[in-house]
């Protein structure tokens, strides 16, 4: 009798997005539009995760707000409540590889990290844990405060000109490759989405991809965009999350490619709002 167990296989991260695509394209097919709006808003929320591990945490938790580890919550005072599940995330597994010095062969006292692989690992959202109350990070609802001025900023420093023109109403913005003219006027909350909006079309359309996408699927896009960030520094969006489903037709495919461009644009602005690398464009696609 064979003494030895069967080891469940290890997932690769391509095997969990593709299942998690999957899982979404089934949900919308039945016309739930709903979960892709959770998985927007869970960029929004977790823009420094990986694609994979945003669809995980969309998935099996679409109301987190705030997920880490098991051990982080205790050093955070909180702990994690008997009886809950972890959310499954991938998280890479870290080695350090001694340099050789070109010139004589010695071993360079420095060290390289390099990925061995990925691992899965659980994480759990606050809603999940007790403990201490944990500081509230500055929040705008409804205002969108010094935001604004980070993303004109921003854009500027990208080198992309940004005008006013009344000429272009009805439209509340328009881009054109380099150029943003916005329409003069509105609110701030309204001029700030519109403006990352057409920030996305800068990112996301003015390149080679733009030949392989249609006029529909970009402002889908670009709009899914601007729901993410303004989610994200706490604006109303009200109807902003549409339904996005009559456009990928469950072409899983079509659904994973806009969905990481969507997640690289939007990681890429929100990182120079929240000071994270402000100089860095990240081209998505």
């Amino acid at each position: 009798m064979n003494s030895k167990t069967t080891q469940p296989q290890r997932q690769t991260t391509e095997e969990i997005i593709t299942a998690n695509v999957k899982n979404l394209i089934e949900q919308l097919e039945q016309g739930k539009s709903d979960t892709l709006t959770a998985y927007l808003t869970a960029m929004a929320r977790f823009h420094r995760y990986s694609f994979g591990n945003i669809l995980s945490i969309a998935q099996h938790r679409p109301d987190a707000t705030h997920v880490a580890g098991f051990h982080t919550w205790i050093e955070l005072g909180r702990h994690v409540m008997k009886g809950q599940k972890g959310i499954p995330i991938q998280a890479p597994m870290i080695a350090s590889k001694r340099q050789r010095n070109a010139r004589d062969e010695e071993q360079d006292e420095r060290a390289a990290p390099r990925v061995l692989g990925f691992r899965t690992v659980y994480v759990f959202d606050i809603a999940q844990t007790d403990g201490v109350e944990l500081p509230k990070p500055a929040v705008v609802t409804g205002e969108v405060g010094g935001f604004h001025d980070q993303l004109v900023d921003f854009v500027v420093r990208q080198g992309i000109e940004l005008e006013f023109d009344e000429r272009i109403a009805p439209a509340q913005g328009s881009s054109c490759g380099g150029k943003i003219i916005l329409l003069p006027g509105q609110s701030k909350a309204e001029e700030f989405t519109t403006l990352v909006h057409e920030l996305a079309h800068e990112i996301l359309h003015h390149a080679e991809r733009r030949t392989n996408t249609t006029k529909a699927t970009r402002e889908t896009e670009a709009e899914a965009v601007a729901f993410i960030v303004a989610r994200a520094v706490g604006l109303n969006t009200g109807s902003a999350s549409a339904d996005y489903i009559s456009l990928y037709n469950g072409n899983a495919e079509r659904l994973t490619e806009s969905l990481t461009a969507i997640q690289k644009a939007s990681g890429a602005i929100l990182g120079a709002l929240f000071d994270e690398n402000p100089e860095q464009l990240a081209k998505a696609g």
